[in-house]
């Protein structure tokens, strides 16, 4: 069964509000086997509402509506709909009786307008509203599957969960479903592009399981999605798509779940017993703060330092001057900086390992060096330094994700390095 949601609210449109609707139904109907292939958006609008009713009726079989149920003359949603059916609207009595009997209650007169909120189109199944006062619809008409909600999701969710999603199970699927089931598989180190060419053969060719990429700065995610009759079908098909994927990036591939890398590497230390401190220019200090947003990061993060003057670089992280000042200094922005950095805040907190960043997060330049010149290294007990060199694109913000998600990434790749030893 092909889907469309089609969310109603001029709000929408001008950005005041979040179609949080749309993610929501899409995650639903997904678990009961339903693929949403269209999101519309319209405005509180008779003839384009017609419009995208009409639009929908020609690519779905299920059309999901949010919004527009309201009492004011420019909820009009269930007048669309129906003018566009060719049905009349009538009041629903027991969601009249149901918003009578809220004002009663309340000691305050119902404005006329309040009906609206009763309307009911002819043959439909009403929805009660447990939570507001707006009655939802459900119908069927020539093979197409019409579900009408309203637009606040304290009123929508309970709707859908209690009234449409059973109608939906009963009437649309006849009382089964092939629910939509998906792992999701996370890579750092690698861009979307890149990651994509290694696996473009699987992707060209895939029928079931589907993967489709997403990438965000610093990480990409793929999601591996299969229907079946039940989940231990549905692992054995998306456990060997991952033994696939798995094999062309064992040097990327951290989780087969929706988790950042810094929650795998707190995680992975604890286990060890082992610590890290931090010291940051460029950065100013999102590394710890990643590192610090997971829960438990208090029992491998010793602590850091943001150096981004020269003068903290020197006094609290013994950076030479002559690397720092002169005519022929390497910089701040040097590979040589970058290791005593990573040296020495490991010797000031004492841990096993010692994390540095240092660049030119722009924009222009700096000691006459670009934006996206980064150099990144760590230091662990007993072991030589790693020193990264990276050239990054993008602007300031994107420079500092990059260059943050870049050490995490090197130093969950010590850990795997060290684990095979």
């Amino acid at each position: 069964m092909k889907a469309e949601i089609i969310a109603v609210g001029t709000e929408l449109l001008l950005g005041q509000i979040v179609n949080t609707n749309a993610q929501y139904l899409s995650q639903e109907l997904a678990a009961i086997g339903v693929d949403v292939y269209f999101q519309t958006v319209v405005g509180d609008n008779m003839t384009r509402l017609e419009s995208a009713v009409k639009a929908a009726q020609s690519r779905a079989d299920i059309i999901l509506f949010s919004g527009g149920l309201g009492p004011t003359q420019d909820d009009l949603t269930k007048d669309a709909i129906a003018s566009v059916l060719g049905r009349e609207l009538h009041i629903d009595r027991l969601s009249m009786d149901k918003i009578e009997g809220f004002f009663r209650d309340r000691g305050v007169e119902m404005t006329e307008n309040n009906r609206r909120q009763a309307l009911t189109i002819a043959g439909a199944t009403p929805l009660k509203n447990e939570t507001g006062l707006a009655v939802g619809n459900a119908l069927v008409q020539e093979g197409k599957y019409y579900v009408i909600l309203p637009g606040p999701p304290k009123e929508l969710k309970p709707m859908f969960e209690q009234e449409a999603k059973p109608w939906i199970l009963q009437h649309a699927l006849g009382g089964s479903a092939m629910a939509i089931y998906s792992k999701m598989l996370k890579f750092a180190g690698i861009g979307e592009s890149a990651l994509e060419t290694r696996l473009i053969d699987l992707i060209e060719g895939q029928s079931d399981p589907t993967i489709a990429p997403y990438a965000k700065e610093g990480e990409v995610t793929i999601r591996v999605s299969t229907k079946a009759a039940s989940e231990a079908e549905a692992l054995v098909k998306l456990n060997a798509a991952e033994v696939q994927i798995q094999q062309r990036l064992p040097e990327h591939l951290y989780a087969s779940e929706d988790v950042p890398l810094e929650k795998i590497i707190v995680e992975w230390m604890s286990q060890l017993g082992l610590t890290v401190g931090a010291a940051e220019s460029c950065t100013g200090g999102l590394v710890m703060e990643m590192l610090t947003s997971i829960p438990g990061s208090a029992t491998i993060f010793k602590g850091g330092i943001v150096c981004y003057s020269n003068e903290i670089k020197k006094k609290l992280l013994n950076v030479p001057h002559d690397y720092l000042e002169g005519e022929n200094c390497p910089g701040a922005v040097s590979p040589e900086v970058a290791q005593v950095l990573a040296e020495q805040v490991r010797m000031v907190m004492d841990s096993d390992f010692g994390l540095s960043v240092t660049g030119v997060a722009g924009p222009g330049y700096s000691e006459l060096k670009p934006a996206g010149l980064v150099y990144i290294a760590i230091a662990e007990r007993g072991k030589e330094t790693e020193i990264h060199e990276l050239r990054l694109n993008g602007n300031r913000e994107t420079i500092r994700i990059r260059s943050a998600k870049a050490i995490l990434y090197r130093l969950w790749r010590r850990l795997v390095e060290n684990e095979k030893e």
